[in-house]
């Protein structure tokens, strides 16, 4: 088999249906993993998926569909999981079959929950998927830009360069650059911090804070990023590359950022619970806060802004109090 072989993507959502367009562009057929026979049913039928970037036109002769995630697996050599991390344990709950013969490579976002493992971890250590089959794909990409072929930048994160080599021609294409890096944890943790990180965003614009003082919101986060990072996973890294700060600034700004909606409603005063239901899409940042918060018992880093979001989401502390104090707490 030539790696990385027959590829399927696991998951339905926006990402998992950008993800799917990009590897269209050098793959002659992929396998897509859906749990709702309905909406694969739909998506043959019209050509596009009915939920998600609906505007996007797939050649669905090119994809064998399936809501049956034990074939999905059988096919195939190398699993994208495309899937919010809430929801990664209930899918794996039906696999019959062993993971650590494939290669795995995690699109997720997030962290497992109640375990409070990253995506790498989890796979290595529950699934007993060698560290060196195990990829992360990250960066700033919102999968709105990507269906629309603007120009974006992928990471991948992998211990073993000569598959993350292969992935870049897997993945490359007249709107997608990519590059590589074997920092797989300080890209995840990273990933999970930035999320946490817009949805404070969000909540100081729905508090009228105005851009001066997200530049500066930001600019702390970065270093809070790295301090982390740098506490769990310590090893040279430049935290200024894209799939650090560059995720970052686009997950706070971006109009397309669930995590920053999310916390913009939360800052005009709708409830936690009631933000959530409003929400179409999962808010990644909202259980990355409790994990985050609750790995960090172990490592006593001056986290202000994860802190400050935690009262906020869990603690329901006012987020006009909440935010008030963190502006002390800044530089």
């Amino acid at each position: 088999m030539n790696f990385p072989g027959k590829i399927a993507i696991m998951g339905g959502g926006s990402w998992a249906t950008a993800i799917a367009k990009i590897l269209l562009v050098n793959n002659d057929n992929i396998i897509w993993y859906m749990r709702r026979p309905e909406q694969i049913e739909d998506f043959k039928a019209h050509g596009r998926n009915p939920s998600y970037l609906s505007d996007i036109k797939f050649d669905v002769s090119r994809i064998h569909f399936t809501y049956k995630i034990n074939e999905a697996v059988e096919e195939a050599d190398t699993l994208i999981f495309a899937t919010p991390s809430p929801f990664l344990k209930s899918h794996l709950r039906k696999l019959k079959l062993p993971l650590s013969d494939k290669f795995i490579i995690s699109a997720i976002k997030g962290i497992v929950p109640d375990e409070n493992m990253i995506m790498s971890d989890f796979f290595h250590e529950i699934y007993g998927v060698p560290e060196n089959n195990i990829a992360v794909l990250s960066g700033p990409c919102h999968a709105e830009e990507v269906a629309l072929e603007r120009l974006s930048y992928l990471t991948f994160a992998c211990k073993d360069r000569d598959k993350y080599k292969a992935l870049v021609q897997t993945f490359s294409s007249h709107f997608v650059q990519i590059n590589t890096t074997d920092d797989v944890n300080g890209i995840e943790f990273s990933s999970v911090m930035k999320n946490i990180v817009a949805i404070c965003a969000g909540i100081c614009h729905g508090l009228k804070y105005g851009d001066n003082f997200q530049a500066v919101l930001v600019s702390n986060a970065i270093q809070e990023i790295n301090r982390f990072c740098n506490a769990v996973y310590p090893m040279p890294r430049n935290i200024n590359e894209s799939a650090y700060l560059g995720d970052l600034m686009v997950t706070c700004y971006s109009k397309f950022s669930r995590n920053r909606l999310f916390g913009t409603m939360i800052g005009k005063g709708y409830s936690v619970k009631t933000a959530k239901m409003e929400m179409e899409m999962i808010a990644e940042g909202y259980y990355g806060t409790k994990c985050i918060r609750e790995i960090n018992d172990k490592y006593h880093v001056n986290l202000p802004i994860v802190d400050a979001v935690y009262n906020i989401l869990y603690n329901r502390i006012s987020p006009t109090i909440e935010i008030r104090e963190l502006t002390e707490k800044l530089r």
